[in-house]
């Protein structure tokens, strides 16, 4: 088992009154709210505890949200290409560019056969659809939205792997009468392709496509069920479902003692307590996302959970949660090495297993120091234990009935 890092640098010094107030983490927060000098020593922390990962052979990810406290990597290809060159021995995923608010997908072809290059071959790609927020910060249409990612993905594939000159793409939803990308990408035909959901259908099309399968902090339940959409959509395909198709994120904290870990887990779940929380306009109101007729009693639905809110709960209904309760559901993983290792194989064998661990390190208040000694310990204690759960070209059988 492959073991990968991602931290989205989130901004967690909003009031939570403020949060409240405009009922969102994201999209719809001033700017003012944020202090430059704060979002760089975030960056630059971030960046370091990267080049940690890199000398201590744990895969990166670079990720991109726009517009809130949750993500202040708004310009993935901008930190790609940072780490295309400073990072110099583990592999980088960008997970990913949202192609889907995108005009130009042969333009984010060019980004990332030069990122590719720039690493000398170490760059996978990743896809996302995009939520609800990024479609108004991106200013983009919500409708519409399964087939212009599945016509983006296909025209940046066609846009990376062709190298005899120039080709016409006339799509449904792209048009690009002249595709060229210079510097052709290093990997032949492509560098690896991921995408990350949960959605069954979306997951039995990557089976089909033989993509790496990404799941964030679903839980061992609705993990099978993507999982098994895309051993369905494999089978349909011809293809062998291995191990390495599967990555699975859990918020991961390793402390000397699960007492010390658990106490700096805790931050960890800012991300779904807080930085996660979207205002209705920016999700479930957005056109599209449900039947004309079915929006008022959404509505109404969300006003009673608002009402809750008031009694100790975050907004819209939002249950805090434990990290006891957040390890129990299979989304957190934390405590000494021992615990951390036993925790993984858990999951592993509930799921059927995977091949690659996207570890969430650091949210909320964590220090950077927090932050490091957490990735130190696992790559000293846990990381060649993992090594030794689905070894490479290990087939994924399923979970057992």
């Amino acid at each position: 088992m492959q073991a990968w890092y991602i931290c989205e640098a989130p901004y967690p010094f909003v009031d939570k009154a403020v949060i409240e107030a405009h009922a969102s983490a994201r999209a719809n927060l001033p700017s003012r709210l944020c202090d430059p000098r704060r979002a760089a020593d975030i960056f630059h922390e971030v960046l370091d505890e990267f080049l940690l990962c890199d000398a201590l052979g744990i895969n990166v990810i670079s990720n991109e949200h726009h517009s809130g406290i949750n993500c202040l990597h708004s310009a993935s290809p901008l930190f790609l290409g940072i780490l295309a060159r400073q990072i110099r021995n583990v592999r980088i995923l960008s997970l990913g560019t949202l192609i889907t608010v995108r005009e130009d997908p042969v333009r984010v072809a060019e980004e990332y056969a030069t990122a590719d290059v720039l690493s000398r071959g170490r760059l996978d790609i990743g896809f996302v659809k995009s939520g609800g927020s990024e479609m108004a910060s991106g200013n983009a249409n919500p409708v519409g939205i399964n087939d212009r990612f599945w016509e983006a993905i296909d025209l940046i594939e066609a846009a990376l792997s062709h190298r005899e000159g120039p080709f016409s793409w006339e799509g449904d939803h792209y048009h690009h009468r002249h595709v060229n990308v210079w510097p052709q990408a290093w990997q032949f035909p492509h560098p690896p392709f991921w995408a990350a959901t949960g959605d069954p259908e979306t997951g039995r099309e990557l089976g089909r496509r033989g993509y790496v399968h990404t799941v964030f902090a679903s839980g061992a339940e609705r993990t099978l069920r993507a999982w098994d959409a895309y051993r369905a959509g494999a089978r349909e395909a011809g293809r062998r479902v291995l191990a390495d198709r599967f990555a699975y994120m859990g918020f991961t904290y390793v402390g000397e003692t699960d007492a010390e870990a658990w106490e700096t887990a805790r931050q960890l779940l800012w991300f779904l307590e807080v930085g996660d929380i979207s205002a209705p306009q920016y999700s479930s109101f957005l056109p599209g996302q449900n039947p004309p007729g079915a929006a008022p009693k959404t509505y109404r639905a969300l006003q009673a959970a608002q009402e809750i809110a008031h009694a100790g709960r975050p907004p819209q209904g939002r249950k805090p949660i434990t990290v006891e309760e957040a390890i129990d559901r299979g989304i957190m993983f934390a405590g000494s090495p021992e615990t951390v290792r036993r925790q993984i194989a858990a999951f592993h064998e509930k799921v059927g297993g995977f091949g690659r661990l996207v570890m969430m390190g650091r949210s909320g208040l964590m220090t950077h120091a927090e932050t490091e000694r957490s990735i130190r310990l696992f790559a000293r204690e846990v990381l060649p234990y993992l090594e030794t759960l689905s070894p490479a070209g290990a087939a994924c059988q399923g979970a057992r009935q």
